[in-house]
């Protein structure tokens, strides 16, 4: 049996796991990420946590075959380096270098939107296939693309931002700096922003009782007002939803993948999120009489998509470099 490191680095927490070469998890560990710190700490801290996981598993390093780091920002994984990432202190990060020096394997890095993608792919919601796109709704929206069993990155390992394709023209300002991206609209953050503002302009709305009794307002708000029967409540669901079903239509006429896999803490609804979307999106593609549909899922491998996800990168970027 062939055994993996994946590392899902994040803004508050580095996890990481040995897999087999089945994608399924032995075990995992994590620590805090403490972003603060200068990023030549973090990345050793990466590095003691990866042999952690190797001698907790009651392995040794000459029994890995190589260690994948799934990440936010846009790699190099050619360099073995992180070129950028927004929500941690990292520009030009040479994780591979400085990985190695702590553990001597094989060190591969892809986007962490990408590596949730191959878990899916590999284990999860899309397993069989070989053409999928697996959607995240969080703070953003990301997406990883598999085609042909492999991560689509483009060229320069900065493909499939998906959540910057324009959903509405001069639209909501996006933190990339354009106006009216799907992110905006599709996002957990962008389902949070509509239920403010319509609990705002609806004051006896339901949507208020709810925000009062949690103290807050998350993504969750609306869909529990609406449960209470408010009708401005079904009213901001039906709106996002709407947006939603328009930019997976948009990812599979570009894609056209077997199986479209959305994931994030707004899939937690289930079917009152899931059955209208399907049934919006799969009314929107462009998909002739008799042509194949792709399939939308919930994804299913949760917290542990970023280990999985990274360790059977790292095994499909091994496997390449074995066949050439």
């Amino acid at each position: 049996m062939t055994y993996y490191v994946g590392i899902d680095l994040g803004g508050t927490n580095i996890k990481a796991g040995i897999v087999d070469e089945k994608g399924t998890l032995l075990n995992k560990d994590s620590i805090k990420t403490m972003a603060e710190r200068p990023m030549e700490e973090i990345i050793t801290d990466m590095g003691k946590l990866a042999l952690k996981v190797i001698e907790d598993a009651g392995l040794t390093p000459d029994q890995i075959d190589s260690i994948g780091i799934g990440s936010p920002g846009t790699p190099d994984n050619e360099a073995g380096v992180l070129v950028y990432s927004n929500n941690l202190p990292f520009n030009m990060a040479p994780m591979r270098k400085i990985i190695r020096s702590v553990v001597d394997l094989p060190v591969y890095i892809d986007n962490d939107a990408n590596c949730a993608g191959m878990a899916e792919a590999v284990a999860g919601a899309a397993k069989g296939t070989k053409n999928s796109v697996t959607i995240t709704l969080g703070t953003g929206v990301g997406a990883g693309v598999i085609i042909n069993g492999r991560i689509y990155s483009g060229f320069n390992q900065a493909g499939s931002e998906f959540g910057h394709h324009v959903l509405v023209s001069g639209g909501v300002q996006c933190s990339c700096g354009r106006k009216g991206c799907f992110e905006q609209y599709g996002s957990a953050s962008a389902l949070i922003r509509m239920t403010k503002e319509a609990a705002e302009a609806h004051p006896e709305s339901k949507l208020n009782d709810v925000i009062a009794e949690l103290g807050k307002v998350n993504a969750k708000v609306a869909f529990m007002a609406m449960r209470l029967g408010d009708e401005v409540a079904a009213q901001v669901v039906d709106t996002y939803t709407d947006y939603l079903a328009d930019g997976l239509a948009n990812a599979i006429n570009t894609f056209m993948p077997e199986v479209l896999v959305i994931g994030g803490g707004v899939c937690n609804e289930g079917d009152p999120l899931l059955i209208p979307l399907q049934e919006k999106t799969m009314s929107r593609p462009y998909f002739g009489p008799g042509v194949k549909k792709t399939r939308i899922e919930l994804a299913q491998m949760g917290n542990d998509a970023g280990i999985v996800g990274a360790a059977m990168m790292a095994k499909s970027c091994s496997d390449d470099n074995m066949q050439g």
